[in-house]
Order: structure tokens, then C-alpha cells, then sequence
């Protein structure tokens, strides 16, 4: 998709956050195509001299292109039996059609960026390689990585792709706004409770000034900042035995926290895609309250806001967030070239190279070793709040990675725009949501 606009006119980083995703919503449907593939794509990939060339769809633009180009020179530079192709493109929002198409067609790339939500799709073709043992015995030990970053690439006990890259939720203030309302700034150990009758003290109408916002379209970027609250309070996306929705209980006082928003009339609700709309009016000045990631603070220090960072509030007193961890995901083409795949995909997770990657594309350390170094910790240093973020690593969740997580995403996403809106009760919401994503759980799969 098209990056849209900073508020100084040049294009943004791709909307990382359309993000959480767009993309999962259609994956299911998708995912059909991909299963039918095993065929590999053609050619050895090995040049006259021995070097093995291989293909990656990176889906990056921007800050994150620059990045992912600047550590693939240095990796060709050496591992001269290696040469690896940057191509595909398409933007990471639209990688999960055009790798769907390419495994239909038998050609495709030896290494694509896929969203961690689409990976269980993806992974349903036989043309995927399996990574467990690679990263079980890699470079980097499996353990030191964060949770979420294992978990966002394990499927059935095994690894079937490299992350590729983390991150977590936490609140925003804008500290301006705080104090024209004559408001202590949260800490942490704050409760929903507290977030709702917050953002509604900063509320302004007068003034246009919103106390917090929400995406309102119904996609992964809506449904994505309602799991922690369903976690927290005990529920999950499914049951255990895998047959229900996990939230049939819970899910109604989370819907209830959105209603209480809504009746104050102090949420901002994004209609349009992407949630740039909800940005550009928490960088104007008018927002007192923004639950995002790491990726918005460079934006956020460029409007000059002045601003505060504190963990997601909860319904516990306990701390909790979500991650959204993206792979690389490793596509088989033949011995060789999986080989060197491998290769490229272990070194990239290496601290050296991963705290490139962070710093330069925008987001959190995949591992404790890259969280240890000095880049890290001076990054930390020089970007108030960044700590925040990382910190909320060690109490993030992930969902899981299930094939029939875009249908029950789509249901909770029609649910939550319906109570935003003011179509539905949170009840009457809630139900059709979980008959529609329990009856999505009993096809078979």
C-alpha cells in the first residue's frame, strides 16, 4: 500500500500498524492456494563459480529498506559463496497475496517477510522449510530470544520461520494536554478503569481535543489492542481443546471498557484503514492519549510533542501487553539455495546485525543479547520512553498461530466497530461474534 504522508510532507515508514493487519483478515481465504503448492521454484540457483544466489521479497520501504539494504550488502560482502537478491515488489501489507499466488504458480521467492498473524496460512504449503533445528542449535540461543518472538514462529512444536521483528503496546501521553487538564501523568499498575475516566477528563470538544482513539474499521489494527484486555481478565482467542472462541465471558467487559469510551464521547474514532488518521490527530495536539508502538515515536519526537510512555493499564493490577512479531519465512527451492537461506536468516538474528536493524527500521531487540549491547542500551538512552517498550516485552502475549485466527479476528473486528459505532450492545455484539468465529473453528482444517 502507499506510505502515507508525515506531517512534514515525506512519505512515512510503511504503515507497519495497517498493519496488524489488514492482511489477516483476508488470509484464510487465501491460504487455500498456498496449501496446494509443493513444487519448487525453478533453477539451482547456483552460478557457474559455486555462489548460490538467492531471492528475498523483503516488503520493506523507507527507513526499513534502507535497513534491510544496508545489512545485505555487508552479509554479500562476506559470505562470498552467497549472493542474495533483494526484490518482490510489494510492501509487507500485501506480501501474503503475492506469496499465495507465487506458491500457486510453483515460483517463488527462497526467503518473503510475512506477517506473524498469516504465517499459519502460509505455512500450510509443503514448500516451506521447516527451521527448528536450525534455530534450536543457531548462532543465537532459542531461549535468549523473547517469548513472543518464539512463539510468533512456532507452529505444532516446530520453528517454521525466523523472526524477523518485535514489538509491543503501551500508552502515549501527551504531557501538554495533562496539564491544561490539571491531570498526574499514570503510572504503571494503572486500571482500565482509570484509562476511561482519564480520557475522558482530557476531553475537549470545545477545543476539538479527544482523549484517546481507536481504529474503527474492523481489522487486525481494531482487534489486536482488545486481546491484553481479554488475557488479563483470563480468557483467550480459543478454548483449550481448540473448538470455541476462548472469550465468550470475558469478551463482554472488555466490549463494555470500548462502550464507556464511546458514551463519554472522548474516543476518536479512525474510520479509514492504517490508523494515520487517529495519528496525525494525537502529532496535532489534540489527542491526549495514544495506545501504540515503538514504531510511532520517531514521528512523535519529529511533531515535537511532548510526551510521556506508561504500560498498557489493566483489569489486574498485573502487567500485560501484546506483540505483533513479523518472520522471515523460508520458502524451498532446493537444497543449495535452502542452505543459504538458512544462512542469511540465522545471521540477520545475530545481536551485531539484528541491533542494526532495530535502530534503523524502528523496532525492539528480537533477543536479550541484542537488549544487552551498548547500541541498544544508548538507543534506549537517547529515545525517551523507548525502555518502556522493551520492558513490556517480558509481559507480552502473542495470538496464536492458528489457521482460523483472520476469521475469528474479522468476527471480534465486526464486534468492536459495531459497540464504536453504536450499532450494537456490547452483548448483542459479543454474541454474533462468537457464533460466527465457533463456527469458523469447526471446519476442519
Amino acid at each position: 500500500m502507499a506510505a502515507a504522508p508525515r506531517p512534514n510532507g515525506t512519505p512515512a515508514r510503511p504503515s507497519r500498524r495497517t498493519v496488524l493487519r489488514r492482511s489477516a483478515a483476508v488470509a484464510g481465504g487465501a491460504a487455500a492456494a498456498a496449501a496446494l503448492s509443493a513444487c519448487a521454484g525453478p533453477g539451482s540457483g547456483v552460478d557457474a563459480d559455486g555462489r548460490v544466489r538467492i531471492e528475498v521479497w523483503h516488503g520493506q520501504t523507507d527507513t526499513g529498506r534502507a535497513a534491510i539494504e544496508s545489512l545485505t550488502a555487508e552479509f554479500n560482502r562476506t559470505h562470498p559463496r552467497i549472493r542474495v537478491d533483494l526484490g518482490g515488489g510489494v510492501l509487507s501489507d500485501a506480501m501474503l497475496q503475492k506469496i499465495t499466488a507465487a506458491l500457486a504458480s510453483g515460483s517463488f521467492p527462497d526467503i518473503a517477510y510475512i506477517f506473524g498473524s498469516d504465517l499459519a496460512s502460509v505455512a500450510r504449503s509443503p514448500s516451506v522449510v521447516d527451521l527448528t533445528d536450525t534455530f534450536h542449535s543457531g548462532p543465537v540461543p532459542w531461549k535468549d530470544f523473547w517469548a513472543p518472538a518464539r512463539e510468533a514462529v512456532t507452529l505444532n512444536g516446530q520453528v517454521r520461520a525466523a523472526p524477523a521483528l518485535i514489538d509491543s503496546l503501551a500508552v502515549v501521553c501527551n504531557k501538554k494536554l495533562f496539564r491544561d487538564a490539571g491531570l498526574p501523568l499514570p503510572r504503571p499498575g494503572w486500571s482500565w478503569d482509570d484509562f476511561t475516566t482519564t480520557a475522558a477528563e482530557l476531553t475537549d470538544r470545545a477545543r476539538g481535543v479527544f482523549g484517546t482513539g481507536w481504529p474503527g474499521v474492523g481489522d487486525e489494527d481494531t482487534v489486536w489492542r482488545l486481546w491484553p484486555m481479554i488475557w488479563d481478565l483470563g480468557g483467550d482467542v480459543t478454548s483449550r481443546d481448540g473448538r470455541r472462541v476462548g472469550f465468550e465471558d470475558t469478551g463482554l467487559r472488555t466490549l463494555q471498557t470500548v462502550e464507556a469510551l464511546v458514551k463519554a464521547r472522548s474516543v476518536y474514532i479512525d474510520a479509514k484503514s492504517g490508523s494515520e488518521q487517529m495519528y496525525r490527530v494525537f502529532l496535532s495536539g489534540r489527542m491526549g492519549m495514544a495506545v501504540t508502538g515503538p514504531w510511532q515515536l520517531p514521528d512523535i519526537r519529529q511533531a515535537k510533542v511532548d510526551y510521556h510512555v506508561v504500560p498498557l493499564p489493566s483489569y489486574s493490577g498485573r502487567p500485560i501487553t501484546i506483540s505483533g512479531p513479523d518472520t522471515w519465512t523460508v520458502f524451498d527451492n532446493g537444497e543449495a539455495r535452502v542452505e543459504a537461506a538458512r544462512t542469511f536468516v540465522t545471521w540477520l538474528s545475530q545481536p551485531a546485525h539484528d541491533v542494526r536493524w532495530d535502530i534503523e527500521a524502528g523496532s525492539l531487540p528480537l533477543s536479550r543479547g541484542t537488549q544487552a549491547l551498548p547500541q541498544w542500551q544508548k538507543q534506549e538512552d537517547d529515545t525517551p520512553g523507548l525502555r518502556v517498550f522493551t520492558k513490556s516485552l517480558e509481559s507480552a502475549r502473542v495470538r496464536p498461530v492458528h489457521p482460523a485466527y483472520p476469521q475469528i479476528s474479522q468476527s471480534l473486528g465486526q464486534a468492536i466497530t459495531a459497540v464504536l459505532l453504536g450499532r450494537s450492545s456490547p452483548a448483542e455484539a459479543l454474541r454474533d461474534c462468537v457464533d460466527e468465529a465457533n463456527a469458523a473453528l469447526l471446519i476442519p482444517r
